[in-house]
């Protein structure tokens, strides 16, 4: 059966999802602002490499502290109609469409807690979701959510989508395809068949021109490093708005 695998943040729309959700969440219940005096410092500490990225995760979920899980549900149903659907790169959810309509079976594979990135993934019609497993309680929520596996990054997205491969694999993966912007995706890339970079920075880029991989640049709201930046720091804080409309995308689905 073929495949067609996409990571989220960045590929399927220009935002980091995990900020882009603590947004929507502050915006309705401002008083989570004050999460901000727990990861602001711990923020810092990660820049010393004095805290790991799974740590730094955890400290920055403590916005969601003590919310009863019928609310964070809701709360995440709302925000994939209201912030996820309308930010979408149109022409790369071509691409998803066109493998839909190809019968290829379709894989989202993302680092962004599964807890929402499921949701996404139902709401876009994906077969499968895989993402960072974040113990999200039935009742209320814990000041610093466990994190019950390894961070879906890295060579760690093959690992926990292996079940769902032929026994027997042929590498490159013969017919799937698998799209990315970032170079942390390199395994994934190099997984399949068809690998296409998503506005990719210069390394991928320059990985992408040498091995004559697709390249897809979908207009961004954020076309600058240091605009995306600006954009986490106003989430994080529950001071975003997406643009009233989204930039115009030239690129046209890629052929068959």
């Amino acid at each position: 059966m073929p495949f067609a695998i996409f990571d989220l943040d960045q590929t399927l729309l220009p935002y980091d999802t995990q900020v882009l959700l603590c947004n929507h969440v502050l915006r309705q219940h401002g008083a989570r602002r004050a999460y901000l005096g727990i990861f602001a410092p711990a923020a810092a500490l990660r820049a010393c490499k004095l805290l790991t990225t799974r740590q730094l995760k955890r400290a920055f979920l403590s916005y969601l502290w003590r919310m009863p899980r019928a609310s964070l549900d809701a709360l995440v149903k709302d925000f994939v109609e209201e912030a996820v659907m309308p930010a979408l790169y149109p022409s790369v959810m071509a691409e998803v469409e066109r493998h839909r309509a190809a019968g290829r079976t379709l894989i989202l594979n993302t680092a962004s807690p599964e807890f929402y990135a499921t949701a996404i993934g139902e709401r876009l019609g994906f077969a499968h979701t895989i993402g960072t497993p974040v113990n999200m309680n039935a009742g209320t929520q814990s000041f610093l959510p466990a994190i019950s596996g390894p961070n879906n990054k890295y060579d760690q997205k093959l690992k926990n989508m292996r079940h769902l491969m032929p026994t027997e694999l042929s590498l490159p993966l013969p017919g799937a395809w698998a799209y990315s912007d970032s170079t942390a995706d390199l395994p994934l890339l190099r997984f399949v068949e068809n690998p296409v970079a998503v506005n990719p920075d210069a390394y991928l880029r320059g990985v992408a021109e040498r091995e004559e991989w697709k390249i897809m640049m979908p207009a961004r709201p954020n076309p600058t490093r240091g605009k995306f930046l600006r954009d986490c720091a106003l989430q994080s804080a529950g001071l975003f708005r997406l643009p009233a409309v989204m930039p115009r995308d030239p690129e046209p689905a890629a052929g068959v």
